[in-house]
């Protein structure tokens, strides 16, 4: 499996070629040449396996060639030994044809360890293979970096660096990032928002002499990786709910677009998914562009769902390279026009999106109220994230059975679960002390500069 940039001026790699690398040399995203389709059949025999059967089935035509069977099925088991439920993604329902695919069993207690645990683990085996080093650099607005530090931290050959923006992440995430004691890992709280720290990410990517000098690599859901490990939850809520022969539809609170994403290719290779709903909060680009309003970047509002403060979602440039009828050319202008604001959609890449993608907009007030409403009559507390998908879903269920992903556990939101339903969600046994332990964490000007000085001085301190 070869794979090329969204923006077609890059040279094509391997998978351990672009999982090393991140974001391809002409500023685009990497993607499959090909997307494997399975049989019906092939996804009928998906019932009932375990989760890591699952995985490896899935994963498996996107990685041949960078990874032998057996070594691939090694990664996966200690990717996933580690979660707190055997199931790893259990399903629940809501009510009449709505359920919850539970995301939060991994070790930060986000859908994100879903990918970064494995992620740890191929680059642990990549780097070993090649006696080689490299400076992962990642920003975040709240759950990444921290599973980003869980999955990296203490392994010899990588240093970590993760940006997020100070005072905009609950005090759960941030001591997530910054209580590890391991040397390799460091938090850095930039002064700004998502946004700002996902800019900073791209330009150091895009300084070749920063990135070829520190042996730059990325874990944010720029690196497919990332979104290969999330297609796989997919299909295994789809098949315990009877695809292939029986469709579903799925919906999503997304700020960056990937985790959707995921879904997108997971419909391209043959699970009969009817609806993909992308649910935002006020932050909302996707949902305006999404209902035709063009995607234009607004200023990001702090809110109760802090991992969805974004105004410019990577992964949509992947989406994008579809709707266009995969045009380089094309997407590399939208990005160009993007710098200055924004830009229109062409009505044909209009009808492409619309023909996968619902989406709604969910207030601070119905985020609450759903929290609260949830737990009434579902005896479920859910994230304030999750709230917003089962808003969003409630509104666009139908016939087909609706699965909302829950990304996070409630636990990591605790102020605002506690406001909207009067009860403290507390964090796991295994998480008791986190408020107790010691922080490590700097806090740096929003200056490419600095940032780069910075991660240069304590590589391999």
């Amino acid at each position: 499996m070869k794979y090329i940039s969204t923006r077609g001026q890059a040279p094509e790699l391997t998978f351990e070629e672009a999982m090393l690398t991140g974001l391809a040399r002409d500023g685009g995203l990497y993607l499959p040449a090909e997307i494997p389709v399975m049989s019906q059949d092939e996804i009928a025999a998906l019932a009932g396996l375990p989760y890591e059967d699952i995985a490896f089935r899935v994963m498996w035509p996107y990685v041949s060639g960078s990874f032998a069977e057996d070594e691939f099925k090694q990664i996966i088991a200690r990717a996933y030994e580690g979660f707190g439920h055997d199931a790893r993604a259990p399903l629940k329902q809501l009510n009449e044809n709505h359920f919850l695919l539970e995301l939060f069993h991994g070790p930060t207690l986000a859908f994100k360890d879903f990918a970064m645990q494995l992620i740890g683990q191929l680059f642990q085996a990549a780097l070993k293979r090649r006696e080689e080093r490299v400076t992962i650099v990642g920003a975040t607005s709240g759950d990444t970096g921290s599973a980003a530090i869980e999955a990296f931290r203490g392994l010899d050959a990588v240093d970590v660096f993760i940006l997020f923006p100070h005072g905009r992440v609950s005090e759960v995430q941030r001591r997530q990032m910054t209580t590890p004691a391991d040397s390799n890992v460091h938090a850095l709280a930039v002064d700004g928002d998502f946004d700002d720290c996902q800019a900073a990410l791209k330009d150091m990517f895009n300084d070749f002499d920063f990135r070829d000098g520190v042996k730059l690599a990325g874990v944010n859901s720029i690196n497919f990786a990332r979104v290969l490990a999330q297609i796989v939850y997919y299909f295994s809520a789809a098949v315990s709910l009877g695809a292939p022969h029986r469709k579903v539809s799925f919906t999503v609170p997304t700020g960056n677009f990937g985790d959707i994403f995921a879904g997108y290719l997971a419909k391209r290779m043959g699970l009969p998914i009817d609806r993909l709903v992308v649910a935002t909060n006020q932050n909302d680009i996707l949902h305006r562009c999404l209902s035709g309003e063009g995607y234009f970047k607004g200023d990001t509002i702090p809110s109760i769902s802090p991992s969805m403060d974004i105004q410019v979602s990577s992964n949509f440039e992947r989406a994008l390279y579809y709707a266009y009828g995969e045009d380089g050319g094309a997407v590399a202008q939208l990005m160009d026009e993007l710098k200055n604001g924004g830009f229109n959609v062409s009505q044909g890449a209009m009808e492409a999106l619309r023909e996968s993608f619902d989406s709604g907009r969910v207030s601070e007030d119905e985020t609450l109220a759903t929290i609260k409403h949830t737990l009434t009559h579902s005896a479920e507390l859910v994230c304030p994230h999750t709230a917003v998908g089962i808003k969003v879903a409630e509104e666009h269920r139908a016939d087909t059975p609706m699965i909302t992903l829950a990304t996070a556990h409630p636990a990591k939101f605790p102020a605002a679960v506690e406001m909207a339903s009067d009860e403290h969600p507390p964090l796991p046994s295994r998480m008791s002390d986190l408020y107790e332990r010691p922080e490590r964490v700097t806090r740096i000007a929003n200056d490419l500069g600095i940032l780069e000085d910075h991660i240069r001085r304590h590589i391999a301190e």
